[in-house]
């Protein structure tokens, strides 16, 4: 058998990096997805339009962050749980925030 390393079953360290680290990279998808979507926030929408756009964004943020809580028992140890969800909600903060200065 190869070089098999198992999953480390330190489940506070990953449920604790699901939980911050999975909002934030949660958070960071639906700010991608609420700015550059279809009819984006920087468009011209009435009221009510507006209100589904914003509601819907909100209710979207839970089953993707309650996703990537799921998923993050498959990473080996917590440790890379912690750098992977930090380093990928990082990149997307900085990719919202080079759009949206581009607008």
């Amino acid at each position: 058998m190869k070089n098999y390393t198992p999953i480390q079953a330190d489940w506070l360290s990953k449920t604790l990096a699901g939980l911050i680290g999975g909002a934030l990279l949660s958070f960071s998808i639906i700010g991608l997805f609420a700015w550059f979507g279809p009819s984006g926030l920087n468009s011209s929408l009435s009221g009510t339009e507006l209100l589904w756009k914003t509601q819907f964004n909100m209710w979207l943020s839970v089953p993707i962050w309650l996703l990537i809580i799921s998923f993050t028992y498959l990473f080996r140890t917590g440790a890379q749980a912690w750098f992977c969800l930090l380093s990928a909600s990082a990149v997307g903060y900085g990719v919202l925030a080079i759009l949206r200065g581009l607008l």
